[in-house]
């Protein structure tokens, strides 16, 4: 017999975390997730989704209570992680030569990564094309 878990909660995960929130079931691609939903002091909630395995406690509890605990640990906001851009030889539109200005080149611009393309060094006349 299966049960919909709808509960606010204290969720413990492996690694120390330590979250609290709104915690239900939910399924990803056919697999079993945790859905937590942790309240931010701006009214607005912070969601996350964890795989049974990587949960070491679920204590349910009150919302107040599970609102106090969240606020001692928010979580923090998705953000891209990248490694620092290579020292580029040229700019994008092969024109401007060797770069000898340093890094990064002033007035030089670092573009965003398309689907398709990596992140590439552009200089001001790049920039306006």
């Amino acid at each position: 017999m299966e049960t919909q878990f709808d509960e606010w909660a204290i969720l413990e995960l492996m690694g120390h975390r330590r979250l609290a929130g709104k915690v239900t079931d939910a399924v990803i691609g056919g697999g079993a997730f945790l859905r937590i939903d942790v309240p931010g002091d701006d009214g607005k909630f912070s969601t996350q989704y964890y795989s049974p395995g990587s949960v070491y406690c679920i204590t349910p509890t009150s919302e107040e209570v599970a609102r106090a605990v969240a606020k001692q640990s928010q979580p923090a906001p998705v953000q891209r992680w990248e490694l620092p851009p290579v020292k580029p030889d040229s700019c994008a539109c092969g024109e401007c030569g060797v770069l000898e200005a340093g890094y990064p080149p002033p007035g030089w611009i670092l573009s965003e990564p398309g689907f398709e393309d990596e992140q590439h060094w552009l200089c001001p006349k790049c920039q306006v094309e």
